[in-house]
This record gives C-alpha cells, structure tokens and sequence, in this order.
C-alpha cells in the first residue's frame, strides 16, 4: 500500500531532562531572587512615585513583592519595570545589612509614610535588619542576599504576570497588586525555564481535556467540581477497575460509605477539632445533631472495623473504597483537577496487629511500586514525612508516634529505596511515606502515601482479640496509590500530553472507511473488537481521508486503521500506531484477526498495541 498522509505526522517531543532548582534547594538562587525582588521593588518605586510596598519573598520558581497602587500595572509597565532593574543591576550597588532599633525603625518607615511596614514592623521580633539598596532604597528584611547587584546577571531575570492579591490575605482587608518574577543563576537557565512554561501550556491538561472532552468545569455547578463527560468516565473507570482488580487479587475487600457524617465522628477522630475551617459548613441546629459533607473515609472504616468484635485471625483486614471526599479549598488555590473540592481517593484502611505491620506495610508499598509502574511514572522519590516536635498539631504519645516513624524507617531501609525526610509533613495523627513524583517538565506533585496510625485506633477503642484471649488494639495503615482520581487525571494527560497509552486511552481504535462501499465492513469489524473489550469507533463523516486521519490525529487515537477496497478484499486493515514522545508508525496491511488478538492482548496485560514478529 503507498504511504500513509498519516506518515508525515510527528507525536509531540518529550523536552529534555535539565534540572532546574528549585528556590529551597539553593541557597545561592535563594539569595538572588530574594535581592531580586528587591530590585523591582526598587525599580517600581522610581518609576511609579507613591506606590507603597508590601512583603517581597522568594518563592519556588521565582519572587514576588504586592504593591499599593491606584491604578493597575500593565503589560507595559512590566517590561519598564524590568527595564529599570537591568539598570539598577548594572550599577553594582551593595546589598548592605544593618541593624536598629524598633524606634529607629519606627521613625525611618514614618518618614518613607509607608504604613503597611509599620504594620509589619509590629510583627517582627528584635534584632530588627533592613537590607540597604546602595544609598538609594531600603526594606524591612530578614535576608538572605547577594552581596552586589551584578551577582545577578541581568539577561537571568524576567517579570512574568500580575495578580491581585489582598493584604495578609484577608479578603476584608486592602485590595494590592502582586507581580510575580522569576531569576536564575545564569540566562540559560531562564531559557530552559521558558521552554518549559511554554510546553506546558501545551500539556495544560484543562485545556487538553477541553480539547479531547474528557471533563467539564462548569461555573453554575461551582469552582472545583469538576463534570466528566462520557470520554472521561470511561478513563476514570478504567483506572478504577485497573486498581479494584488488582486489590482483590491482594486481598482487599470492597466496601461503600455514605457522602455524609455525624459532626461526632469527626470529633472523634479529631478532624472537626484540626480540619473545621476546611470542611463544608455543618448541616443542622446544633453540633450534637449536625452532619457534614465528608472530608475523609478513614473514620467510616473504622466504623465497620468496629461493628464487630475482630479476632486476631480475621487480621490483616483490609478495607478498600473509591470514596468521594470534600473539602472547602480557598477559591485562590484550586486548580483544574490538581486542586478541587470534591475529588475521590482510591482509600483503603488495613487493621494489623503490631507483629503484622511491617511485613504489611512493605505489602503495600509493593502495590504502590506496581501501580507507578504500570502508568508509566517512572521519576519519583520517596519521602519520609514525620512530625515536627516544636508543633503542637499533632495527636498521640510521643511512644505511638515513634513506633509508626520507625515502622516507615525500617520499611524503606529494607526496600533499599532512596528517600529523604520531610519533617513536618506528617498528618496531625501519624507519619506517612509519600512518593513524590517529577513530571515531563520536571514539576514535582505527591501521588501515593501510605501512613501508619496508632492514634485514631486509640481513640475510637479499637480492639482484637488476640491468640492468648486478651483484647490487644490494632494499628492502621492508611493507604492511597492514586492519592485522588482527579489529580492523577490531570497529571497523565500532561505526562502524556494527552497522549494515553493504548489500553488507558478513552477511545483506543478508530477505523476509517475510504468511501460508503467499505462502511459495513469497518462497522462489522469494529464490533469484532468490541465484543474483546475494545473501545473503538468508525468515522461515518464522509470526509475525504486526509481529514480523517487529520481528525483522529487531533482527538491523540492510540490506533486508526484504514480501510479501502483492498483491505475489504485480504480482510485486513491498514494500521497506524501513535504513542506519546514518539514518532508515529505505519504498520501496513495486518490481517483483521491478528489485530483483534494484538489488541485483546494489548488490553488484557495492560500495554500498548505493538509490532509483534
């Protein structure tokens, strides 16, 4: 057969692996985007006279600094502002630190009438610093910083947006404007920085699941309630059923609890007491008789654990949910599908005795191992996340949260897994072991966690009844491979670009009839594979074949199949295969049975449709 129109059609290039650092990992980037926000705000306030500042820190991918100004910032008015700062770096003014006193303080900061850091030197405890600027500028400042301006090379900066953002973050405060900037240590740097913001607008997964109809935000439904369409359900099932097969095979059994609870549990559990502003205000009179809108499926687990009186033999039970939660995000932090309120974890909760937890918890890192690697999500790391003793938000003995650190401890030394620690990134009732994962672009974002839990097991009197008669309590493992269906969503589409592997992809075939004589045969044909699972559909348009191939390209099909009066004739079709980060191929003319079996087998092991000799 000639080639293909498809043949000319590239998949989308995977950019390549250079570490960019992020602000906590350096403390040299650290020092220049903290002078560098200095800079602007420098910069601003020469330009702009009357303008007030506000707070400036660095944050992980840049700085920011939230003026008072009574007219907005524009486009250009950026790019003077960063005119203005390249002139300032060049001057090689020093960054110069000094100490005075509160008084001292008080009198300079009068003087500039800046009200909002007399504010916030009321905050600040003794020794008070400011930071000089040459002669010409000063702020508030901790540290740290360079020690000349020309440590920062001007072509490694860049202004990046405005946003409004109140002060101190209450919405019943004065409204400022925040402009956001970015510094590196070098220009090429700031160049891999914007090609990657640029390819990630590309695999902005709202913009993608626009593009392939896969979910839907709707504003009269509310912010961070995401609706999935038919393409998204039958992915967002598929993951399911992927996960929901392989628990049963490692002995979790299924179970299913209400969207709402009485305020009692979760005071019980402690999260009314921790988690209130977060959770969706109480419905009813009074708290004795309120519910609420789930925020967790732990404590209703616990409640089947407890109906009944468990013997040690019942131990390992192992309770497995995909269980809707919600909770109240702040407008300002949600986020298409990494940041919602209402999303659904792929929850399980194991009751163990204490000699069963480790050889448990190693059981279910195995499973968490198994998932990443049959989604693909190769580039990840484990961390510990323990308490932080200087707190106070924790629950439970310092003995119960030894005993859960030190279970997380020996489970990763056995595993040999590289990892690090995380202190003060535990839940307030115990330690976790989160697995946090580096995407194409080099964003990290936490997927699976697995925590053991000696308080919540104490404080709903949970016990067993152990080999010698006594009532001993178990220990809980709280688990979550997936962490959230939405989240995991909205990070394989960008992993991906949209690109699915073949067995995950919402629509896996599409048969594309050159004219009407050869649509029953592509129809019979498609139900050939339907009847072994596959996904697949017939383009009926009429269009001529380039469009379709140009159509089905764009709806990122893993598989499309031309069928012409030669293909009717063999009883074979004329496949072509995309897979994301590689070039498409054409596979020629393969017999019909061959390529049903290919893709049965396909699915069934969970793979892409390959070549097979």
């Amino acid at each position: 057969m000639a080639q293909s129109p498809m043949s000319n059609v590239e998949a989308p290039q995977k950019p390549e692996k250079i570490h960019l650092p992020r602000t906590s990992e350096s403390e040299s980037l650290k020092k220049i985007r903290h002078t560098a926000s200095h800079v602007m705000a420098m910069a601003v306030q020469k330009l702009f006279p009357g303008t007030q500042v506000t707070i400036g820190p660095w944050i992980e991918n840049g700085f920011y600094y939230d003026f008072a100004k009574p007219e907005p910032f524009t486009e250009q008015d950026l790019k003077a502002i960063k005119k203005e700062m390249v002139k300032i770096l060049k001057r090689k003014l020093p960054l110069i630190r000094e100490e005075v006193s509160r008084e001292e303080a008080e009198r300079r900061i009068k003087e500039l009438g800046e009200p909002y850091k007399l504010e916030i030197l009321q905050d600040l405890e003794a020794p008070i610093t400011i930071y000089h600027l040459g002669e010409d500028w000063w702020d508030l400042c901790a540290g740290p910083h360079v020690e000349t301006t020309t440590d920062i090379h001007p072509k490694a900066i860049d202004l990046e947006s405005v946003a409004g953002a109140y002060w101190r973050g209450d919405a019943n405060k004065a409204q400022l404007q925040r402009i956001y900037g970015t510094a590196w240590e070098t220009p090429e740097q700031l160049t891999e920085y914007k090609r990657r913001k640029q390819e990630a607008l590309k695999r902005d997964h709202r913009k993608l699941g626009k593009d392939l109809g896969l979910f839907i935000l709707s504003d009269p439904v509310g912010p961070g309630l995401p609706l999935w369409t038919p393409k998204g359900t039958i992915l967002r099932s598929t993951l399911e059923d992927f996960l929901k097969q392989e628990q049963i095979k490692r002995g979790y059994q299924p179970v299913v609890t209400p969207h709402i609870g009485r305020v009692d549990l979760f005071k019980t559990s402690g999260h009314w007491q921790k988690y209130k502003e977060d959770l969706f205000p109480m419905m009813g009179e009074s708290e004795a008789e309120g519910f609420v809108l789930k925020a967790m499926n732990c404590p209703f687990h616990v409640q089947i654990y407890k109906h009944e009186l468990r013997s040690y033999r019942d131990l390992p039970m192992r309770l497995a949910e995909f269980g809707t939660v919600y909770r109240y995000e702040q407008s300002g932090e949600l986020g298409g599908l990494t940041r919602v309120r209402g999303f659904t974890q792929d929850d399980a909760h194991l009751f163990v005795t204490p000699e069963q937890l480790d050889d448990e918890f190693l059981r279910v890192v195995d499973l968490t191992l198994f998932v990443f690697n049959t989604l693909g999500l190769q580039d990840f790391k484990a961390r510990l996340s323990f308490r932080d003793p200087s707190q106070d938000k924790y629950i439970g003995s310092d003995e119960a949260w030894n005993k859960a650190e030190n279970a997380i401890r020996r489970a990763v030394e056995t595993l040999g897994m590289g990892h690090f620690e995380g202190i003060g990134e535990a839940a307030f009732y115990g330690p976790k072991l989160d697995f946090m994962f580096h995407d194409a672009l080099d964003r990290e974002w936490q997927l699976g966690t697995v925590q053991v839990d000696y308080n919540l097991p104490e404080r709903f009197n949970l016990e067993y009844v152990a080999e010698d008669g006594t009532r001993q309590r178990p220990v809980m493992i709280h688990r979550a491979p997936f962490g959230s269906l939405e989240r995991l969503i909205g990070i394989l589409i960008e992993e991906y670009a949209g690109d699915f592997p073949f067995w995950l992809a919402p629509v896996q075939a599409r048969l594309l009839p050159v004219s009407d004589e050869q649509l029953t045969f592509a129809k019979d044909v498609a139900q050939k594979m339907r009847l072994v699972g596959v996904r697949v559909e017939v383009d009926t348009s009429g269009d001529r074949l380039p469009k379709m191939i140009r159509n089905g390209e764009k709806a990122k099909i893993p598989v499309m199949a031309v069928v012409g009066a030669k293909e009717v004739e063999s009883d074979s079709l004329s496949v072509r295969i995309r897979e994301a980060g590689k070039q498409s191929q054409d596979l020629g003319a393969i017999p019909v049975v061959q390529v049903v079996e290919r893709m049965e087998s396909a699915i069934a092991n969970r793979q892409n449709f390959e070549v097979k000799s």
